[in-house]
């Protein structure tokens, strides 16, 4: 059997990550949602602005984004999971995925009809575990250092690319919310911020929001919950450099054997 149609382990790699991604936004949507309280109005960056104030300015400026990376690392129930993509609304979309301690996958999106993906020898031989060696070394052969051109039609493309939805991404992001504390003021990625944070039973989640230009937010950090991870946002508005890989490094998902 191929490593490009290994279902069982490939689905549940797969839907592991996605659940991870949605963990994480839900996280941010956590300290950026609707809540209840009262909120204090401390002089600093954004003058008296409050911190609700702060943080519903920064998710109106985030969720203009037309393109943007997305920085992920997370811990779920399975496993550690790692995705790093960048991505715009028109659909382009690149980047890595690690699933577990081992494995990564490239990923490429260029257009609206293929997705193109080429896998480690760790993620391939993941793919074929349980198989004879003589198995795995085939699959290992037969695609190490090759992309896969599946269409972005197939079932298994479309769970791939539930991680490259710039807009669902940013829709997941809540505007109305009522308390936020407004904290000290740091960097990240050499970039000036100002943390909010929420917390809520034994979790808290912090969100950076950049002092200088569009207030739009830089990182996203949930701690001391069941899935702690943490989001990072850069290169607003930069071009996504997605290309279709050369011929000679493709093979057809449907030609696999």
């Amino acid at each position: 059997m191929s490593a490009a149609r290994h279902p069982r382990t490939r689905r549940a790699r797969r839907a592991a990550l996605v659940s991870a991604l949605c963990a994480a936004v839900a996280l941010g949507a956590t300290a950026c949602g609707p809540t209840s309280g009262e909120a204090k109005a401390p002089t600093g960056p954004f003058g008296d602005l409050t911190g609700p104030q702060i943080a519903n300015k920064a998710i109106a400026a985030t969720k203009k984004a037309d393109s943007l990376t997305l920085d992920l690392a997370a811990k779920t129930t399975d496993g550690p999971m790692k995705a790093y993509l960048a991505m715009d609304t028109t659909g382009k979309c690149a980047g890595t995925l690690t699933v577990g301690t081992t494995g990564t996958a490239e990923l490429i999106k260029a257009d609206d009809k293929d997705v193109y993906l080429r896998f480690d020898e760790a993620f391939l031989r993941a793919q074929g575990e349980g198989e004879s060696a003589e198995v795995q070394d085939a699959i290992i052969k037969e695609l190490k250092g090759r992309w896969v051109k599946t269409p972005v039609t197939d079932p298994d493309a479309k769970d791939n690319l539930e991680l490259c939805d710039l807009k669902t991404l940013l829709g997941d992001f809540e505007e109305g919310i009522n308390f936020a504390v407004k904290g000290k003021e740091t960097t990240v990625g050499g970039k000036k911020a100002l943390t909010l944070t929420e917390k809520s039973g034994g979790e808290t989640t912090t969100v950076y929001v950049a002092t200088e230009g569009e207030p739009v937010i830089l990182k996203v950090v949930a701690a001391g919950g069941e899935e702690p991870g943490t989001m990072t946002f850069t290169d607003y508005g930069k071009p996504v450099k997605a290309k279709v890989p050369a011929a000679k490094d493709v093979i057809d998902e449907k030609k696999l054997g």
